[in-house]
């Protein structure tokens, strides 16, 4: 727990009478109050929820706990029996916490309460209560993506919720209970894409051979009139090696990388002029050994020059409204020379067959240099890559808030936060 140290001087060492017993306690060795065992700090402390046995506290409300003026409370740690934790506030002169976050409902608390009294002796607390049933109809359920395996360095982690979430505030709850930890431990965000979808990426790519767990703290949480946190299946990814294949639509060229090294560079045709491929980052979504391609699915009207059906293989997807890396044995001539297809990057058909082997869900391609549109952030796969570190973080309920304010001065945050 952290929080803003209080500077003070201790002027002498003095005998310390504790407020509910009658022992005696000496100055620590070293002369310092702060060495000594805390003493009971039941006495200086208010609290306002029921302790006794068979009453439980409304998690509606907040945990409030104060100090009576001989004392100042230096610390507070709340956590359920599941280990999560409720943040709070402390004001600056130490009188007063109250917790900033939602308590979850039917749950049981230990509250540890450190204070210090006008010598700068220390005392503690330990107060336990448990909370009433929920009396919401609506629960809020949380589907996380993908499927637990392994995935390439871009693979995006996706939060589908059961409810529409618009509040500001009931978003933030939603968000600090959605926890993504990986080792080794890179910088992330959550980024809300609609009421419904956040998705989770790090700043960076995730590093290879990372194990990356996700999961819900929401369970018994309130987040707004009615609506409470549900229970959501935790998901476990690991990464395998990085892996980034970069097109040069002007070049005509697709180059492979793996952690770093060029291990390919394949003669390629992308989209002519009309069908340009989109520039930018994308993420391989799937792979699919045969895939029956028509101009009709992707608006070519049936009939026209540019339609076309064709029996496709190899075919790996980095675009929902099918864009693909695919072998093309028909247009072999132009390959490294022209740029001919519909958009598709195309290979010959052993090419396409290495690529398909080698790339994996989750992997990253690029292209660069084409006249194309650049690849959308949200809704047709995974451009998510191609939204600024700065930009990504205003999507967030949490960092988006704290980027025009800041805390006020005269209260203290302390850590860790709620869930």
């Amino acid at each position: 727990m952290n929080h803003i140290p209080r500077t003070r001087t201790v002027v002498s060492c003095v005998v310390l009478v504790t407020a509910l017993g009658a022992g005696i306690t000496a100055c620590g060795s070293d002369g310092d109050p702060l060495s000594a065992t805390p003493y009971d700090a039941a006495g200086l402390i208010s609290f306002n929820a029921p302790t006794e046995v068979g009453k439980r506290a409304d998690p509606d409300k907040p945990l409030e706990i104060s100090v009576k003026d001989e004392g100042r409370i230096t610390d507070v740690t709340a956590q359920d029996s599941t280990g999560r934790f409720v943040a709070g506030e402390l004001t600056a002169d130490g009188s007063r916490w109250h917790s900033t976050s939602p308590l979850a409902a039917s749950a049981h608390y230990t509250v540890t309460v450190s204070t210090e009294d006008d010598d700068g002796a220390p005392g503690r607390k330990v107060l336990s209560f448990d909370t009433t049933q929920p009396t919401a109809k609506k629960q809020l359920g949380v589907t996380f993506g993908p499927d637990a395996g392994e995935y390439g360095v871009g693979q995006i982690i996706t939060a589908q919720l059961s409810e529409e979430v618009k509040d500001p505030a009931q978003r933030a709850v939603v968000e600090r209970a959605l926890r993504v930890d990986s080792v080794p431990a890179v910088p992330g965000s959550w980024y809300w894409v609609s009421g419904k979808e956040l998705h989770y990426r790090p700043k960076e790519y995730w590093p290879a051979h990372a194990t990356i767990l996700v999961h819900s703290n929401l369970d018994g949480v309130k987040i707004g009139d009615r609506l409470w946190g549900g229970k959501s299946k935790p998901v476990k990814l690991t990464t395998g090696d990085r892996i980034e294949a970069v097109t040069d639509a002007a070049a005509h060229e697709l180059t492979v990388f793996k952690n770093g090294a060029v291990i390919n560079a394949i003669p390629v045709t992308t989209g002519k002029p009309g069908f340009e491929t989109r520039n930018g980052v994308k993420v391989v979504l799937e792979k699919q050994y045969f895939v029956r391609m028509r101009g009709t699915t992707v608006g070519i009207a049936e009939g026209s020059r540019d339609n076309y059906d064709l029996p496709v293989y190899y075919a790996t997807r980095v675009t929902w409204s099918g864009e693909y890396v695919h072998a093309a044995p028909w247009s072999v001539g132009s390959q490294g020379y022209a740029n001919v297809s519909h958009g598709c990057t195309g290979m010959s058909t052993a090419n396409a067959r290495w690529f398909f082997d080698t790339v994996h869900e989750g992997d990253i391609v690029r292209v660069v240099n084409s006249n194309g549109q650049p690849m959308e952030p949200f809704g047709n796969g995974f451009g998510d890559w191609n939204v600024t570190w700065k930009k990504w973080r205003t999507g967030s309920a949490l960092t988006g808030a704290q980027t025009n304010g800041q805390s006020s001065s005269d209260t203290v945050r302390l850590q860790p936060a709620a869930v």
